[in-house]
């Protein structure tokens, strides 16, 4: 059977980032995609220019809704901007049983700026991590999590352990945001530091890169696959979709990869 993913985050209306990217990569990789919003947002691939939250009560009644009818196998989590909406996340996470959660904790933007409040990081790493079956931040999410000024490269092992020890199964820190001609990620498990790397990927259109991958991640375990085996698929679509951006060639500024390069000519 064709496994149901669900995506609790913002919508992107440019369609890069956010529940519209992560229903592509939902179906481009053979789930059902299903979607939880958390707010709307006004943007294009040059920026953001207004956000309207949605309030905590009524994610409880979307995530009811979805949860009494359909058999979700693997819950992705992206933007959830207030701590009410974290709370109503992990409220229905254990409610429900769910059996698979991925938390990509989008907390900082590619600027560098802040996107949640002090109390939203705070009921993210008490609430959350506890329940996740693995966390995805990027350095500097990570650093955020970890009350660190930053994430050096050399200390994504350790910073991953760290994570792990505040109570999520696993961790996979993304060097995304590193230098060098390589993009290394680092999985923390039960089993180990386990390095992944793939070339470093020379292109401007990397709009919705993390919640591609952490997606990606969702459909693999909710497939059965064991998280390792997850992980390094998604990493390896993820290569094939930056790979695949320049030949979008959506809108001015940084636009999205190619959710659906294996399948278009």
């Amino acid at each position: 059977m064709v496994p149901t993913v669900l995506s609790v985050a913002g919508s992107d209306p440019s369609g890069g980032a956010g529940i519209q990217a992560d229903l592509k990569t939902f179906s481009a990789l053979g789930a059902y995609g299903t979607a939880a919003l958390t707010a709307l947002t006004a943007q294009n691939t040059r920026g953001v220019s207004g956000v309207m939250p949605v309030s905590g009560e009524f994610v409880t009644q979307q995530l009811a809704a979805l949860f009494e009818d359909l058999d979700v196998r693997a819950v992705k989590t992206g933007m959830l901007g207030d701590p009410d909406v974290v709370e109503a996340v992990a409220d229905a996470v254990t409610r429900y049983s769910v059996r698979n959660l991925v938390v990509d904790p989008v907390m900082v933007a590619t600027s560098g700026d802040r996107l949640v409040s002090d109390e939203t990081v705070t009921a993210i790493r008490e609430r959350l991590l506890p329940l996740a079956t693995v966390i995805t931040p990027n350095l500097p999410e990570t650093a955020t999590l970890l009350g660190w000024a930053e994430v050096s490269e050399e200390r994504m092992a350790e910073a991953g352990e760290l994570l792990r020890e505040r109570g999520t199964a696993a961790a996979v820190v993304k060097g995304g945001h590193g230098s060098g001609p390589d993009a290394v990620d680092v999985l923390v498990d039960v089993d180990g530091v386990h390095e992944l790397r793939a070339p470093r990927v020379a292109t401007k259109n990397t709009h919705g890169t993390g919640c591609t991958f952490s997606s990606a991640i969702a459909v693999g375990l909710a497939q059965g696959k064991p998280l390792l085996d997850a992980v390094t698929d998604a990493k390896r679509y993820l290569t094939d979709a930056l790979r695949a951006a320049d030949t979008l060639s959506v809108g001015s500024g940084y636009g999205p990869v190619h959710h659906f390069h294996a399948l278009w000519d």
